[in-house]
């Protein structure tokens, strides 16, 4: 009798505090109809709507959708915690394009910047808004992604980022971990922001086969890619930059690989496959952290990013493929035994449209 009425008093005291917290949480219903914690986030419900019906197709999860995540990346990690390495998360890649796509880590993304920047200017927003917060909504059209952090306010950016700045997929293990480290990243959180790679397509490293998708599923934000990255190749990876894939369609980039076979990385890496909420979640933090290096005294606007649709159907390998053909590289613990096979021939993965 006494333990029950202890968990009443708590139960009882836990929900006060909830109502409480809820009280000081204030809410703005803007003009347009939706609620926001802050009314200098109002402004950009509309500008969403507009991004989403300029830029991805009225919300696909699509090539202008992942080249915009791409984007982000090379526009905010032009950056160092040591100084002179970029103003960060600023959009600098979007306003000194002309400078910035001539890096050789920049080559292919000339085709999103070309058609974010007319949508940029119609929107009033600083690059460094504009930039981030594509990404954000871009991601949150594809199935199993997670609902990514927007923070608002961003200045203009002053200058191009320096080049170097970029990891490429021909950089060692140790080379990218260091540029990583620079910029203020674990290891960990390196591997995390690799998910994006499960929506992902390579258009340069080999200019023959544009829009070449890392994994079989590159419609959705799932570990597939942490699974297939893994699997014994067989098939192209004649380009610097690339190694064999397992799958005809499919490019496995060198770097990738490396990163799931370095005693650094190689756990980290297998820790990702088939689970997708520490995914979602590493993921979530890690690109919380990039969106705003170099940033300071932003508005959390988090709320006006859509809510991505969940996606409940586990991975599995491809078809033709078992667990006999992973190459497993971490022997501090087991690889995940409850992974089906898909049935039927190897399947050839097709390109991603619009590429």
């Amino acid at each position: 009798m006494a333990f029950g009425r202890l968990t009443a008093i708590i139960s009882i005291a836990l929900a006060a505090s909830q109502t409480a917290r809820a009280a000081l949480t204030k809410r703005v219903t803007c003009a347009t109809g939706q609620v926001t914690a802050n009314a200098a986030c109002c402004k950009l419900f509309p500008i969403v709507q507009q991004i989403q019906t300029d830029l991805f197709d009225g919300g696909e999860c699509g090539e202008e959708a992942h080249s915009a995540l791409r984007l982000s990346f090379h526009d905010a990690i032009g950056f160092s915690i040591h100084g002179g390495k970029g103003g960060g998360a600023d959009g600098s890649i979007l306003i000194f394009n002309s400078t910035e796509l001539a890096f050789h880590a920049n080559g292919g993304i000339d085709d999103i910047t070309a058609r974010q920047f007319p949508v940029f200017q119609e929107t009033g927003l600083t690059a460094g808004d504009f930039v981030h917060l594509a990404a954000a909504i871009g991601t949150a059209n594809c199935p199993g992604a997670p609902r990514l952090q927007f923070m608002f306010g961003r200045p203009p950016p002053k200058a191009p980022a320096p080049d170097l700045t970029v990891p490429e997929p021909t950089d060692s293990v140790t080379s990218i971990l260091a540029r990583f480290a620079d910029a203020g990243f674990s290891p960990s959180e390196a591997v995390a922001l690799l998910s994006s790679h499960t929506i992902a397509a390579a258009d340069v490293v080999d200019v023959t086969i544009p829009g070449t998708p890392f994994d079989s599923t590159v419609g959705t934000f799932d570990t597939q890619v942490f699974l297939e990255v893994l699997l014994k190749g067989k098939l192209n990876g004649s380009q610097p930059g690339e190694v064999l894939s397992p799958l005809a369609g499919e490019m496995r980039l060198q770097s990738d690989f490396a990163i799931s076979q370095d005693s650094r990385t190689a756990c980290l890496w297998q820790d990702m496959v088939n689970n997708q909420k520490l995914m979602m979640t590493n993921f979530k933090a890690a690109m919380a952290k990039l969106q705003v290096l170099g940033q300071k005294n932003l508005i959390d606007c988090s709320d006006v990013v859509p809510v991505p649709q969940v996606l409940n159907t586990p991975i599995k390998f491809p078809a033709s493929f078992s667990r006999a053909d992973v190459q497993v590289a971490c022997k501090a613990s087991p690889f995940p035994n409850n992974i089906a096979t898909v049935a039927g021939p190897a399947p050839t993965v097709a390109p991603v449209p619009g590429s």
